[in-house]
């Protein structure tokens, strides 16, 4: 690419400034207290103005991204923290780790954890709450997935299936079915209420890191590891007809570590957002997979998790660069600006 471009002569004249034109105003990027003190693997929405972060420095951290304030630290993992969830309209964060636990906190209460799974033999990279909030769903690369009481932390069920790595799960809104990615390429989807595998979709070529179900349970997305621009994609299916494959958003360079449903606006297309390892977030049109607008944060490092808050922000956990609030504009032309780092 450098050789063509060193063909083309240079006028750098076209680009200079008319004399007495106000020069065009430079965004800035507000920097808050950060977050965290080493790379961060994930971060959610728990409510409209709080989100909570995990990484590599063992921590659970609630802050106020809207005010850039840090409200709360919980400690007690030994080892990183790789995914974390929490259930909507409550104070209660769970938090998954490499040390093989899931430990519970209540925002509400002092910094202790409130309660504790324990059980997989390996790094827990996935923790989601079911929808009454009485059950918790994790999975493991130890090949298991385990159902357990909320209150109690006693396994209720466990499944083993060989080479069926975890790597991400989600619960169906509303029903009795859970999602889940795997290092094997393969999506599964459980029943909740029999702890077995009611439908396996068709393996894609590469790791699948990720999965996220839309808000009115139609579709799912899963993400793809990849390098050099192969695989890299993200996937949307329909879960009304499991295994059914309805788009590929691709462009990545390196892996999409995820890919989420945006909050739909009224009157607008349907977004999907995408973070990869190459730096960039993608706003994608969920319709028709056209790559909207891609926004590259320089020296973030990879970008392995997203958490929509709204219409128009979204949250993305960054290995160098910590959190990043990014703004949404879904106008005519849909554009992704960085508006604070923390």
């Amino acid at each position: 690419m450098g050789k063509l471009q060193s063909k083309f002569r240079r006028r750098s004249d076209l680009y200079k400034a008319k004399e007495g034109a106000e020069p065009a105003p430079v965004h800035q990027v507000v920097q808050y207290e950060p977050a965290h003190t080493d790379a961060i693997n994930c971060v959610i929405s728990l409510t409209s103005d709080l989100c909570v972060s995990g990484g590599h420095d063992q921590a659970v951290v609630v802050y106020e991204w809207r005010a850039g304030k840090r409200c709360k630290s919980f400690q007690g993992h030994s080892r990183e923290i790789t995914k974390l969830c929490c259930f909507k309209g409550s104070s209660l964060i769970f938090s998954a780790s490499r040390d093989k636990t899931v430990l519970m906190w209540d925002l509400g209460r002092d910094t202790e954890p409130v309660q504790e799974f324990c059980g997989h033999e390996l790094v827990v990279n996935g923790v989601v709450v079911s929808p009454d909030g009485s059950k918790l769903c994790t999975g493991s690369r130890d090949n298991s997935m385990r159902l357990w009481d909320i209150e109690s932390g006693e396994c209720l069920q466990k499944h083993t299936i060989s080479r069926n790595l975890v790597t991400h799960v989600c619960w169906v809104p509303g029903s009795t079915s859970i999602v889940q990615t795997s290092e094997d390429k393969t999506i599964r989807v459980w029943d909740s209420r029999t702890w077995q595998v009611t439908n396996t979709f068709p393996a894609k070529q590469y790791i699948q890191t990720h999965c996220d179900v839309s808000s009115n349970c139609y579709h799912l997305l899963s993400s793809s590891n990849g390098f050099g621009g192969q695989g890299c994609e993200a996937t949307l299916w329909d879960l009304r007809q499991p295994g059914c494959k309805v788009a590929e958003y691709r462009g990545h360079l390196q892996t999409t570590a995820c890919s989420v449903f945006v909050p739909p606006r009224p009157g607008y297309p349907a977004l999907v957002a995408s973070s990869s390892y190459d730096s960039s977030v993608k706003i994608w049109d969920q319709n028709t997979a056209a790559c909207l607008y891609t926004l590259t944060l320089d020296g973030s490092g990879p970008l392995v998790s997203l958490a929509p808050c709204d219409s128009s922000s979204l949250l993305c956990a960054s290995f160098n660069t910590g959190l990043h609030q990014l703004h949404l504009d879904q106008g005519a032309m849909p554009s992704l600006t960085e508006v604070a780092r923390f």
